[in-house]
């Protein structure tokens, strides 16, 4: 079933739907932020092809060290497209303003989609909250979701009772395997933290990663989630 995701005026504005017969394989890529040796690692894995396509779930910048390069990578190359993480969102309200913010940056992140869809696919950084309609979630949310009436990484997670319509690619939890539902497929496995950075190829229906990579950061374990 095609569903087209019905957004508030707020979040339309910022939502891109795409065909997806327009292209071949496409794959969805958990957050980056700023690790540019396992992005690049990862592409050379994939082999696109000219008509493929890679949808981020945001956050490729902040926290590892490379993230003008990260920028570029995705920038640069018409196959890859991303929607707004928080960590971007936190760049463009001007709550952040990291010493390697470059000239063009902040637009650049301001021009991201926050919700990108296609098929009965929806992608965006944080997540949906199960018991509301998407005309209700502001642009905030999409972006930070994770409990909704829970706590934090205490859970219960949104995900734990989303059933639909749409499923929903996400990151901004870590996670330290990759969340695998019918409706919910969680893909930051902490990549910045000595995890792994991970693709969901959606036409063969299975995940791909790099061996785990250099800790760029620190993590506490309470604040990475087994989703078992």
């Amino acid at each position: 079933m095609n569903t087209i995701p019905q957004f508030s005026h707020e979040v339309e504005a910022r939502h891109e739907r795409l065909d997806a017969s327009d292209y071949g394989d496409i794959y969805v890529v958990g957050d980056v932020h700023g690790s540019r040796s396992a992005l690049e690692t990862l592409l050379a894995t994939l082999d696109l092809s000219d008509d493929d396509l890679v949808v981020f779930v945001g956050d490729l910048v902040r926290k590892g060290p490379d993230s003008p390069g990260v920028v570029d990578i995705v920038r640069d190359d018409p196959r890859l497209v991303s929607v707004r993480g928080n960590n971007e969102q936190k760049i463009v309200r001007g709550d952040k303003d990291p010493d390697w913010l470059r000239e063009g940056d902040r637009a650049y992140f301001e021009s991201l989609p926050v919700a990108i869809s296609f098929d009965d696919a929806l992608v965006v950084h944080g997540g949906v909250d199960p018991e509301r309609s998407l005309e209700s979630h502001t642009v905030d949310e999409l972006l930070t979701m994770r409990a909704p009436r829970g706590d934090g990484y205490d859970g219960p997670f949104w995900y734990d009772d989303y059933d639909g319509p749409h499923r929903v690619f996400f990151g901004h939890t870590v996670h330290d395997t990759p969340v695998e539902g019918e409706h919910a497929v969680g893909l930051d496995t902490g990549c910045v933290y000595g995890g792994t950075l991970t693709a969901y190829d959606y036409r063969s229906d299975e995940f791909l990663a790099t061996d785990p990579t250099t800790t760029h950061q620190e993590r506490a374990d309470s604040k990475i989630v087994d989703p078992v």
